[in-house]
């Protein structure tokens, strides 16, 4: 019996607009009636989650920051920092990159030293609380993580320069853009462990959906990983199933009802 849903964002249950469906509200109160948690796990800010589902806050379980940072019910289940040493060297590394902008997350905000209007209009569809700083070394806050914006292309230009540091931190390519360091016990997976372990839910009822390859970890703790018709060749390689619909086409919501989760059937196993 699926007693957790984890559902990425962008990619994944919002459309290409950022949109989410209309469905999802009494498809989320049907599942809350039968005990059933759905969650999201993105590396969207905290603050941007809380706002989008503001209506259901107070039985969402937020995983935020790429799983750095897990909130439920307004109480904060889990903080998994990145060193500021490590921050302000990332930070100076991807000051010399062309094409290349910087967001500091931290659990207060995030923070930028660009007024860039492309950069900010991209960056404020993630984060809620956004502030201005002249230095982002400079910045007092618990750091979760930092977010390169490469306008390039990250897997051809950025990337290059911060893989040598996968061996100690988690160097995650989080979109076609975005490349997203924090430690290296920090991603989507290990949060959702960390949440299992608190509720008392198993990896085999743990229904998971993603679409890129900082959901890789996320994909592979639980039993039930749906890798969107639309995701990276890599998520598609190592999940156990593939949506039949992509998010334009409202992947996730569809799957969930073919599934018979809201009709009090047992998950079935789904030939991919």
């Amino acid at each position: 019996m699926i007693k957790l849903i984890v559902t990425d964002m962008d990619g994944t249950l919002l459309n290409d607009k950022h949109e989410i469906h209309p469905d999802f509200w009494e498809i989320e109160e049907a599942l809350a009636e039968k005990d059933i948690f759905l969650a999201v796990a993105s590396g969207r800010q905290y603050y941007n989650l809380e706002s989008n589902f503001s209506r259901i806050k107070n039985r969402m379980i937020f995983f935020a920051e790429n799983g750095t940072h897990v909130v439920h019910k307004g109480k904060e289940l889990y903080v998994n920092p990145l060193d500021s040493e490590a921050a302000i060297k990332f930070i100076r590394i991807g000051r010399e990159i062309k094409d290349v902008q910087l967001v500091l997350c931290g659990k207060e905000s995030a923070y930028v030293e660009s007024k860039d209007e492309k950069f900010i209009n991209e960056i404020s569809k993630y984060y809620k609380r956004l502030k201005y700083v002249e230095d982002l070394t400079s910045v007092k806050d618990t750091i979760l993580k930092v977010t390169i914006c490469d306008w390039a292309g990250v897997e051809e230009n950025s990337y290059h320069s911060f893989k040598e540091f996968e061996k100690d931190y988690k160097v995650a390519i989080a979109a076609r853009i975005f490349i997203d360091i924090t430690s290296l016990s920090a991603n989507k997976g290990n949060a959702i462990k960390e949440v299992q372990e608190k509720l008392n839910i198993s990896p085999e009822e743990t229904l998971v959906f993603g679409d890129y390859l900082n959901d890789l970890e996320m994909m592979q703790n639980a039993k039930y990983s749906y890798a969107m018709k639309n995701a990276h060749t890599e998520i598609l390689d190592i999940s156990t199933h593939v949506t039949e619909f992509d998010n334009n086409e409202n992947g996730v919501l569809r799957t969930i009802r073919s599934l018979g989760l809201l009709e009090n059937k047992e998950l079935k196993e789904v030939i991919r």
